[in-house]
């Protein structure tokens, strides 16, 4: 991704506040695109370093949005621009993950969003969330749609798969986008056959070669999780190149995995594939035993630097402070949990096409 540039930030017509913003992931992407973000606000204290370091005058707001009224978001907008609040509230709440309960403590954070939107009634909003809320989630989503319609947005929501807007990873996202100026439509994405995905080779091919447990000594987020004996013999026992525990001796493998319940847990432990994308990141994709986080063809599971780059952070971004040591489970748990930035700024881009469309004079 390019460097920002403050002019042409200062010069956008938008003015957005990023709520739930983690490390900043949807941030830097609307950033990418043009679009000034006055402030990032999620209650994370792990992610206020990377959210200012990597996104140029956005300030970090450790907030409980819970606990606050519509005027403290308000005031954070430029008063002289179009308003953008966007937000992707935690999607845990309506995940596969949740084992089935009915209604989890955090799905009130996607009402409070409802709540600022039809307060403060900024001109365009957008969403993002994991797909499974408009399934196990969808009573949440559909108050949500109708506070939308109460106070006359046009609306375009659907899921997409983020490896058609550049990221190398097949993650599919729920994408929302709303606007009081006039109809508005998510994008299509550029990649539009698996020929044109981006990779796993494409995105961390180049990256050196390290150990398992071992941490490269130009970068800090370069650093791959310790393997206990037995996994240490389980990945060496995975075949390069998309191998999973198919291919292991029975000996190796673990019990739950031979029943028949743990059948459609074939891709724990598995290897990435070079030339497609990487699964999903998740939270915890640092480790061989919680999905194929497996590296195509090097004895260990992925390093949180190659975690970053398929989600399409650049290179450069950091997410911990120098000076400290890095807490591993917080930085994984922030890249797991971003908006790719890719997709970031494609929303961003097609947004700012529609504030210019509706400006445009007519002929």
């Amino acid at each position: 991704m390019a460097r920002l540039d403050k002019s042409k930030l200062d010069a956008s017509p938008i003015s957005a506040v990023d709520l739930f913003c983690g490390a900043g992931g949807l941030t830097h992407g609307l950033l990418q695109a043009g679009i000034r973000v006055e402030a990032g606000i999620d209650l994370d204290p792990f992610a206020e370093h990377a959210y200012v370091t990597n996104n140029a005058s956005a300030r970090f707001l450790r907030w409980d949005i819970s606990r606050k009224y519509s005027p403290s978001i308000a005031k954070l907008f430029s008063g002289n621009k179009i308003r953008l609040l966007a937000g992707c509230a935690p999607c845990q709440p309506f995940s596969k993950l949740t084992n089935g309960i009915k209604r989890h403590r955090s799905w009130d954070l996607l009402d409070n969003f409802a709540r600022f939107i039809e307060s403060i009634k900024p001109e365009l909003v957008t969403m993002e969330n994991v797909p499974e809320l408009a399934q196990r989630g969808r009573e949440v989503l559909d108050t949500f749609l109708k506070t939308l319609e109460r106070c006359r947005y046009n609306v375009d929501w659907r899921v997409v798969n983020c490896t058609e807007y550049g990221a190398p990873q097949s993650r599919r996202r729920l994408v929302l986008l709303a606007s009081r100026l006039g109809p508005i439509t998510i994008p299509q994405g550029r990649y539009n056959s698996p020929e044109q995905w981006r990779t796993v080779r494409q995105a961390i091919g180049a990256l050196p070669s390290i150990n398992a447990g071992d941490q490269h000594p130009d970068d800090r987020l370069h650093v791959a999780a310790l393997l206990s004996p037995l996994n240490a013999k389980r990945i060496r026992a995975t075949p390069h190149d998309g191998g999973t525990q198919r291919d292991w001796p029975p000996k190796l493998r673990l019990a739950c995995h031979q029943r028949a319940s743990g059948a459609r847990y074939k891709a724990i432990y598995g290897r990435m594939w070079w030339d497609k994308p990487a699964p999903t990141m998740t939270t915890l994709c640092n480790g061989i035993g919680n999905g194929r986080f497996g590296h195509p063809d090097q004895d260990r599971a992925i390093t949180l630097r190659e975690a970053a780059l398929l989600q399409t952070f650049p290179s450069s971004y950091e997410f911990w402070e120098p000076t400290r040591e890095v807490n591993r489970k917080a930085v994984t748990r922030m890249i797991g949990n971003a908006v790719p930035p890719e997709l970031a700024r494609s929303l961003g881009v097609a947004l700012l096409e529609h504030v210019r469309s509706i400006n445009s004079p007519q002929p």
